[in-house]
């Protein structure tokens, strides 16, 4: 049996992952100020996403584990967060653009799974597109966690309008990744 090294960007992940009870904890919780602390909770799984992909590649700390664990841990915290958004706020608006969220996180996963088996995964390999969804996601998702939707901000409505941005991309790029495997798919190659 061989031993997994643990390096500094998978332990960043594993990190982001054992925020995500956090960040469910204190979205609950209750307490003034939860929803700034939940969003900061979130910003920080955001951060250190950024930070162990750029050790990762900076320093050749790649390894396969990181590689699978990585965009499992952006995903859980993502359709996590949206989870509890919605049955916060159980709108149409924002459980039919988490929906086209989660959705396509879960449909683009298999699809990659999937070209991975056939020996085919460089050609869905991430585009920029999916990296300016990411960010938009992100940004999204926090200004809805927080919260804050005084007359003069409409924090809330500037997260919806993002959160729906994103959807846009999220379907943009996902579109883009089944063209990329179209000719697979139809068994052409």
């Amino acid at each position: 049996m061989t031993k997994t090294r643990i390096t500094i960007p998978t332990a960043l992940t594993l990190f982001r992952i054992a925020l995500l009870p956090v960040m469910v904890v204190v979205f609950y919780a209750g307490f003034r100020g939860a929803n700034i602390a939940a969003a900061a909770i979130f910003l920080l799984a955001a951060v250190t996403d950024w930070l162990d992909g750029w050790i990762a590649r900076r320093f050749d700390m790649m390894s396969a584990f990181g590689a699978f664990l990585d965009p499992v841990a952006d995903k859980l915290m993502v359709a996590v967060t949206l989870f509890l958004l919605v049955q916060e706020n159980p709108t149409p608006l924002l459980a039919v653009t988490s929906a086209v969220i989660v959705g396509r996180e879960i449909s683009i996963s298999a699809l990659r799974e999937w070209m991975a088996e056939l020996g085919q995964r460089a050609t869905v390999r991430v585009a920029l597109i999916g990296k300016i969804k990411t960010a938009m996601q992100i940004v999204a998702i926090i200004v809805l966690l927080y919260q804050h939707d005084e007359p003069a901000l409409r924090f809330y409505f500037v997260g919806e309008t993002l959160l729906v941005i994103a959807a846009v991309l999220t379907i943009w790029s996902g579109l883009q990744y089944v063209r990329a495997a179209w000719p697979v798919l139809r068994g052409q190659d």
